[in-house]
């Protein structure tokens, strides 16, 4: 019989529920997570169940569970370039497409975990049709509601109010990349090369679907490893770095990270 190297063992439930406990998150926490399941790098028996379960877990009742749930898909053919759609087929596309629901809309390249939590029974959205977040937990509904159309991450949006809460960010395998945090203090900062723009994406109004338009700003992740990278540099007692796995996990409070990255979007913009 082969035995198998230690190094190829499962990663548990138990080993995330320690991984997060050695992170720092506690009992009570708001905690806005990114994940990426493919960077555990191992067989998780029980895959995006087990991780949700262990994050369920490391909050306790008390606290509030928060996934960006973002859906790019509801966008007007005519902007679409990777690939761009024949002009003769944007009518059929903007008749036929669904309009955006909370519970029904799927998320778009966010992973099997956020996936998961958004179809969970009891898990809230919000009603923005571009950048959404799902929530579990006491303070859901709150962090949830009035999400404003226009500029989507700003302060009249959830992540607004989990700055206002004093949460924190837990970032499970992924990169900075990922942190939507970031785009709140974009919208803090003055930096150059930030240009108004218009969006559209298909609600129900009064009963009817229409094509809703908004505006936001040209936001970008493309410096967020850059300016994460900056952070730990400089902030070294601000975070905790574990590895659960093959991945290496990142929690911060979000006020730290937004009030770090203002001034360096200023600066290095």
């Amino acid at each position: 019989m082969t035995v198998q190297p230690i190094t190829n063992r499962p990663v548990t439930r138990s080993d995330v529920m320690r991984g997060l406990q050695e992170l720092g998150v506690r009992n009570g926490m708001t905690l806005l997570v990114h994940s990426s399941m493919r960077s555990f790098g191992r067989f998780v028996p029980g895959g995006a169940s087990a991780i949700l379960a262990a994050l369920t877990e490391a909050i306790g009742p008390e606290g509030t569970l928060v996934m960006p749930t973002q859906s790019h898909d509801l966008t007007d053919p005519s902007t679409w370039m990777n690939p761009p759609l024949d002009e003769s087929w944007w009518e059929l596309v903007r008749e036929e497409m669904p309009a955006y629901d909370p519970g029904w809309t799927l998320t778009g390249g966010m992973g099997v975990i956020v996936e998961t939590f958004r179809g969970l029974p009891g898990t809230e959205r919000s009603g923005h049709p571009h950048v959404s977040l799902a929530a579990r937990g006491p303070a859901a509904s709150g962090l949830l509601s009035d999400h404003r159309l226009d500029f989507g991450l700003g302060e009249h949006s959830p992540l607004g109010k989990l700055y206002e809460a004093d949460a924190y960010v837990l970032l499970l395998g992924c990169g900075h990349d990922s942190n939507t945090s970031l785009h709140l203090a974009e919208y803090r900062a003055a930096y150059n090369g930030r240009e108004k723009i218009t969006h559209q994406a298909p609600m129900i109004v009064d009963g009817v679907k229409m094509w809703v338009t908004f505006e936001d700003f040209n936001i970008t992740s493309d410096d967020f490893e850059q300016l994460g990278y900056d952070f730990e540099r400089d902030c070294p007692t601000c975070f905790t770095r574990v590895n659960i796995g093959e991945a290496s996990c990142f929690l911060a409070r979000q006020r730290d990270l937004v009030d770090y990255a203002v001034p360096w979007l200023s600066t290095n913009r």
